[in-house]
């Protein structure tokens, strides 16, 4: 596989020792929360590359480097305001327009900065325990990376041709794009060289992969990868994307770490939107079968899926539901689900925008932040739209669903997150549905600890129960019920007073002991 010479390998910034960089890296991702974000659309790189005209690439007219990857920088501390430790990027490497389409997977796409910037952003998350997971676009490339070029010019036959898929005298199209050409994953050459780039950025710092369409090679290709990096860094954290499938298996069969979990995030916004809590009950049942395996499996360590209501492929959640109320529940859900939970960078405001199916579908769930929340507090209007400066041919700039409704949204992923940091049982915790409280509009979801009982003689955590309310009227919680906490999605919108003492509000939850 060509791509350009590699950077300098330089140690990754050094920092005390402790808990969380030893033994307990297994606990430590866990317990992990995840905060995702797109940077070009995030930074405002241009949506297309204008500098790609030299007859090869490597003539390296794409040498015109605008730093714009310090904005996530300013963002940082309120990542861990909002109860974050993992920060997911999508792709920064060179790449022909939306990253996916990647030129070279050893230089930063030169619209974000270079190598310096990167390094810095590194080091501004290790200073503050923050874990970062770089977007590894390994399944395909662009049309115009140079191993395709020269695949083109040598043949099928060649050794450039055997590390690229065809159809016939063709390059294969990844899903029919015949701008991503899909690489070889079968071909030892190909699969040394993904090894290779992902030892050297985890060597300069970074904590792990999430690895794009891994669904499309399958787990066999990608397990003699894994068996390379794990073979230098045991530690790294490596999230595969799948969208259907036993995620178990695929984990298993591949050694990734995690696998998103779509079936559930499409069970929640669609059963909140159908107000069909029984597509959720089911999903449910999957899920717990994910974790802790099914019938014959027998047992094992719990398996923890990424679990998330959007992300820089779907439409925002707070589009998806026409009642803004009810992000109540699907915050709840999100926040208090076993797995490991990925916020998508906005959606704790309130962020809105729809995906689309056409050319250019995707900008307005990719847009483009402030430089810090104090320049979206100053800049925001009325409508929710941040009017601050815009660079021409970048994405559009965030939208929130409610100006006055975003610090309470916050506040209440504060408050949820923080209630799973405090019940740490909860990641790996055992599902039951309350069949019998189970409706369209209301459910009673019974989380339990997982495992025996400590062996040190304490108590065994106490199991907790979401309620879940859909519907326009409250509902009586058991007499003497010790609430936790409740979620008002009116309050949360409209600030209309919190909920009355003992109930679940309407279009709300309680968490209750």
């Amino acid at each position: 596989m060509e791509t350009s010479s590699a950077p300098e390998a330089r140690p990754a910034p050094t920092v005390e020792a402790s808990a969380s960089d030893t033994a307990a890296d297994a606990p430590r991702w866990q317990h992990a929360i995840c905060w995702q974000v797109y940077p070009l659309g995030f930074c405002g790189a241009p949506l297309h590359r204008e500098d790609l005209g030299a007859e090869t690439y490597g003539e390296r007219q794409g040498d015109n480097v605008v730093h714009r990857l310090d904005r996530i920088v300013g963002w940082l501390d309120h990542l861990l305001a909002l109860g974050a430790d993992v920060l997911i990027l999508n792709p920064i490497f060179d790449s022909a327009s939306h990253g996916y389409d990647t030129l070279d997977h050893l230089r930063v796409d030169p619209r974000l900065g270079d190598e310096s910037d990167l390094d810095a952003l590194i080091a501004a998350c290790r200073e503050r325990g923050i874990s970062l997971v770089l977007d590894g676009v390994f399944n395909h490339v662009s049309h115009l990376h140079p191993l395709v070029r020269r695949a083109l010019a040598d043949g099928p036959d060649s050794p450039a041709g055997a590390c690229i898929r065809w159809s016939g005298a063709h390059p294969y199209g990844f899903e029919g794009n015949e701008d991503l050409v899909e690489l070889n994953l079968a071909e030892p050459a190909v699969q040394e060289r993904i090894a290779q780039v992902m030892n050297l950025w985890l060597d300069r710092g970074i904590s792990g992969w999430r690895l794009d369409a891994m669904y499309a090679a399958g787990p066999e290709a990608w397990t003699p990868i894994l068996d390379m990096v794990r073979a230098e860094h045991p530690e790294a954290w490596i999230l595969g994307e799948v969208i259907h499938g036993d995620y178990r298996t695929l984990a298993e069969a591949s050694g990734a770490d995690s696998i998103t979990q779509y079936e559930l995030w499409k069970a929640i916004w669609s059963s909140i939107r159908e107000t069909n809590l029984f597509e959720l009950a089911h999903a449910l049942g999957r899920h717990e079968a994910f974790v802790h395996g099914g019938e014959g499996d027998g047992g094992g360590s719990p398996f923890l899926p990424l679990t998330f209501l959007g992300n820089h492929d779907t439409t925002r959640i707070a589009s998806q539901l026409p009642d803004g109320r009810d992000l109540a529940v699907a915050v709840t859900l999100l926040a208090l689900l076993p797995g490991i939970p990925a916020i998508y960078a906005g959606d704790e405001l309130g962020a809105v925008g729809t995906k689309e199916n056409r050319a250019g579908g995707d900008d307005a769930v990719r847009p483009l932040f402030p430089a810090s929340p104090d320049a979206l507090r100053s800049g925001i209007g009325p409508d929710g739209t941040w009017h601050g400066e815009a660079p021409a041919g970048a994405s559009p700039s965030l939208a929130l669903l409610s100006r006055p409704a975003a610090p309470r949204l916050f506040e209440v992923h504060q408050r949820l997150l923080g209630l799973r940091r405090r019940e740490g049982w909860l990641a790996s915790a055992r599902i039951h549905v309350d069949e019998d409280s189970l409706t369209n509009s209301s459910v009673r979801i019974v989380l339990e600890a997982d495992g025996p009982a400590p062996s040190d003689g304490s108590a065994a955590p106490r199991g907790l129960a979401l309620w879940l309310n859909l519907s326009d009227d409250p509902l009586d919680l058991p007499t003497h019920a010790e609430v936790l906490t409740q979620v008002s999605g009116a309050d949360m919108l409209d600030a209309v007073g919190p909920a009355a003492p003992g109930i679940v509000p309407p279009h709300g939850t309680a968490i209750v002991r």
